[in-house]
């Protein structure tokens, strides 16, 4: 009986092998004739969405002052534009990613292109081209800093020395007060624009229902020039709920709080511009579900999920 028992185990293995081999066979023809394999699934990825740009993001990654991209940057002179005041733009390095989206950022109420300079490598490192300028007068209003955020992004685009670096199909503004109020003006004189921050936003315009680009709006909860509850608040409550948004209020923060390095501002901003500048969905987990922190964050609000 030991016999009998033992003896087909040298004809089963070999019979085992083979039948294993034709399977790994009919598999690898199945992969090769559908073009995929799992090594290339990042390549596919990547061609599903030729925006995206730098490695996977992590909490760390976009908390971190400094992206992946070593950044340059070019000053420019207030005598060779024209509908602002020059500024600075901010530029990664490398040419070998192809062109980045790119943001302009308009200063608030009697300020200067310093109180926003903080963002210019921040965000330049992360993968986009920052333009941070300076208004023709620091008494603009928010329409004219909307008039002039355009004037910026056009220059940018089309006559700058970095125009080539620059898709100019995926474009956003930024701003802080006045600024801010003025990031919403342009986006609803340009409903081209991918995204918008207004970021402690001042605006006798209460109302924003034109609104069609993704806005993230920044609130601050100790906010004494332009308080939440008549500015930031309805500015986002009347954007359309057809339109992604999202409004941040920054704990125990005052109307200043942008004008300074601040890493809540710098996070949203980041995954808000990666999201719908460059269409990339890896910066979805830190937008949905909604943000909280009860260190930093007083409230939260928004489109989830995102379209």
């Amino acid at each position: 009986m030991q016999h009998s028992l033992t003896a087909p185990r040298p004809t089963h293995a070999p019979q085992a092998t083979r039948r294993k081999a034709r399977a790994v066979a009919v598999a690898a023809a199945l992969a090769a004739g559908l073009g995929f394999s799992a090594l290339s699934a990042p390549a596919v990825q990547a061609a599903d969405n030729p925006y995206q740009r730098g490695p996977a993001p992590t909490n760390a990654s976009i908390e971190a002052t400094r992206g992946p991209y070593a950044v340059s940057s070019t000053s420019v002179s207030s005598w060779l534009v024209s509908g602002f005041d020059g500024g600075t733009i901010y530029y990664p390095t490398t040419t070998a990613d192809g062109t980045f989206g790119a943001v302009a950022i308009s200063p608030g109420y009697t300020a200067y292109e310093s109180s926003i300079a903080w963002f210019g490598e921040r965000l330049a490192s992360q993968g986009f081209v920052v333009f941070t300028f300076d208004t023709n007068t620091t008494v603009d209003q928010p329409a004219q800093r909307g008039d002039q955020l355009l004037a910026a992004l056009d220059y940018l685009t089309q006559r700058s020395s970095v125009r080539s670096r620059v898709d100019a199909s995926r474009l956003g503004v930024m701003g802080h007060s006045m600024g801010g109020g003025g990031s919403l003006e342009a986006s609803k004189d340009r409903p081209s624009l991918k995204a918008a921050i207004p970021m402690t936003p001042w605006n006798t315009d209460k109302t924003w229902s034109e609104i069609r680009t993704p806005t993230l709006i920044f609130g601050a909860e100790n906010d004494s020039v332009a308080p939440v509850a008549s500015h930031s608040e309805p500015f986002y409550s009347t954007i359309p709920s057809t339109t992604n948004k999202m409004y941040i209020e920054l704990n125990g923060a005052s109307h200043f709080a942008p004008n300074s390095s601040n890493t809540t501002i710098a996070k949203y901003s980041i995954s808000w511009l990666k999201r719908f500048l460059d269409n990339d969905t890896r910066y979805d987990q830190f937008l949905c579900p909604l943000p909280t922190s009860a260190l930093y964050i007083e409230e939260s609000r928004g489109t989830c999920p995102l379209r």
